[in-house]
């Protein structure tokens, strides 16, 4: 049975989803960290428990984060359901280093992915079940626009000012 908390951050409140994990600091795998009003979030459902321990570490981690002290999550999480499609996808995005930026059509080259593939390469993106942990925010248009955030171009502009990001070289 999953587990959750909230806790204010910079963004707003993010909701923790979890489950029990033997092998994860404090005993809880990530599954989801969603914003209020983002795209596809994740929402409190029957049955859950709200447990602010289980998310003791992570909190931790998120907290350094947003100081600007962290900047590579030590997190055990669960990948999510999603496609083949979408978990190349998320591998790509999680290798965007911190303060860096990468295009759509950047991530699909490094899937092995043709140029048409950008837009689906955004739709996976966008179905990232885990906001900040896996770094969709660093992801930016070719133009080096802010396009598409499942929890607003506000927030994304918000975590790449945190970040000072730039352009990957």
């Amino acid at each position: 049975m999953p587990v959750y908390t909230t806790i204010d951050s910079p963004l707003g409140e993010l909701l923790l989803v979890g489950e029990e994990s033997v092998t994860a600091k404090g005993g809880t795998a990530l599954v989801s960290l969603s914003m209020p009003g983002q795209k596809s979030g994740a929402v409190v459902q029957d049955g859950w428990t709200r447990d602010e321990k289980a998310f003791t570490e992570i909190v931790s981690q998120l907290r350094s984060y947003f100081d600007g002290v962290l900047t590579d999550f030590d997190i055990e999480y669960v990948s999510g359901a999603g496609s083949e499609f979408q978990q190349r996808v998320w591998k790509a995005v999680e290798t965007v280093p911190y303060g860096t930026t990468v295009s759509y059509g950047e991530i699909a080259a490094r899937i092995g992915a043709s140029r048409a593939a950008v837009r689906a390469v955004g739709t996976a993106i966008g179905a990232n079940p885990l906001l900040l942990v896996r770094p969709c925010h660093r992801v930016i248009g070719a133009s080096g626009s802010l396009t598409g955030y499942a929890a607003g171009l506000e927030r994304k502009q918000q975590l790449l000012d945190l970040e000072h990001a730039r352009p990957a070289t």
